[in-house]
């Protein structure tokens, strides 16, 4: 079998990529929200249907509770550049602070920080490989994917999706 220029390229590129997943993994767990910590919330009791009525629009409930995802540049608060706090669209704790967003360019709302102690993560490999989840600690609302692609000081962008979020201006 020969390879030219553009195979090897691709799959180093698709290499490398799995190799920032794997970094991103190693990382996952420090800083984060212990499960035990929101384990008594009366949040986490709340039936599926309760969660379909009280999530609106429609986009939210599959997103939270059902780990969807919205089509990039859909959602909302990708422009939002008012200073203040994103809270969880499910329960309303704060997730991220308006000076750790930033353009990523991807179509969903990124930040390169978050509230750790209000945030949890999982292990996804719904797509064949792993990446990690990041959901709200106290709800368990899905709120989208950590990678290893940022900016400083962190060097991650947390990948959210919009309808998963509320925004409370300063």
């Amino acid at each position: 079998m020969q390879h030219d220029r553009r195979t090897i390229l691709f799959g180093s590129v698709g290499f490398m990529g799995l190799a920032a997943c794997g970094q991103v993994a190693a990382q996952s767990k420090a800083g984060y929200a212990p499960d035990a910590k929101f384990a008594a919330s009366p949040f986490r009791k709340i039936s599926d249907a309760e969660w379909k009525r009280r999530l609106q629009p429609i986009d939210s409930y599959q997103i939270l509770r059902h780990e969807d995802t919205e089509f990039a540049g859909s959602g909302p608060f990708l422009n939002e550049k008012r200073k203040g706090t994103f809270i969880c669209r499910g329960c309303d704790l704060p997730l991220f602070k308006s000076e750790w967003k930033y353009e990523s360019g991807t179509g969903w709302p990124s930040f390169f920080d978050g509230m750790k102690e209000n945030i949890g993560v999982k292990s996804d490999r719904l797509l064949g490989y792993e990446r990690i989840e990041y959901h709200c600690a106290q709800c368990l609302g899905h709120q989208g994917h950590i990678f290893n692609d940022g900016p400083r000081p962190t060097g991650l962008r947390y990948c959210n999706n919009g309808y998963s979020l509320k925004f409370v201006p300063a």
